[in-house]
């Protein structure tokens, strides 16, 4: 049995869980007004504590990689590759959305994740659960609302939304197709139990990361270098002539 401590920054929710395979030992979860920078840490102490494991019992760290918030991915990621360095342990690399997925491991229901892209738009990624696997149905994409809600007419079966967009920007304010539905308020955020039980799926395939070089999932650039880029078109145009 492999024992993991799970990190998911990806949004505004902090969440941290310790898990092995058949057992969820201890999970944080909490959206509050706190920066991840000052939540974190904290955390991961008092959720080892709840779990009554130590450090050294841990077999590996699965973090969520985005896409989601810029600035929560990064503070994750930190935190993750400092704890590996130091325990020497192995870094999983999990997908935010795959992640999110896990929330509905049910046949024949289509699942797509939702995560907030800023200017109507999300980032999405669809999944279906066969044969024991969430199998991807799709690359992740950035599509506006109106779009993610049209395709889903054409999806065979049910459809289920979850993702922070759901709440923020679809519920109550965009029609859905009959097909669809809203995930409710315990299910539709990013947990780190979900992200413990790929990092241990990954764990046991051997795909794990290098703590020197893994990077977020960012999908898109940030509002900020896209407003540096407009006020410096000409050092933009040069970087754009480098590459």
């Amino acid at each position: 049995m492999s024992v993991v401590l799970a990190i998911d920054t990806a949004t505004q929710v902090s969440s941290v869980a310790v898990a092995s395979e058949t057992r969820l030992f201890a999970e944080l979860t909490m959206q509050a007004r706190l920066t991840h920078s000052e939540t974190l840490l904290p955390h991961i102490e008092q959720v080892l504590k709840m779990a009554n494991v130590e450090k050294e019992d841990l077999d590996g760290l699965a973090v969520s990689l985005g896409p989601g918030s810029f600035t929560g991915l990064r503070i994750g990621l930190a935190a993750a590759k400092a704890i590996c360095y130091a325990l020497k342990l192995p870094l999983i690399g999990v997908p935010t959305l795959e992640a999110l997925a896990w929330h509905y491991p049910v046949p024949g229901v289509r699942v797509m994740t939702l995560l907030d892209a800023q200017k109507g738009n999300a980032y999405r990624q669809s999944f279906c659960f066969q044969e024991g696997h969430m199998e991807a149905m799709d690359e992740i994409t950035v599509a506006g609302l109106r779009e993610v809600a049209a395709s889903c007419s054409e999806m065979n079966g049910p459809v289920v939304l979850l993702g922070d967009v759901v709440p923020k920007k679809i519920a109550g304010k965009l029609e859905l197709p009959e097909n669809v539905a809203l995930a409710p308020p315990h299910l539709v955020m990013p947990r780190a139990a979900c992200v413990a039980q790929v990092g241990l799926r990954k764990l046991a395939a051997g795909e794990v990361g290098n703590v020197m070089d893994m990077e977020p999932v960012y999908i898109r650039r940030s509002e900020a270098e896209v407003l540096w880029e407009k006020r410096h078109p000409e050092a933009a145009e040069g970087k754009a002539a480098e590459a």
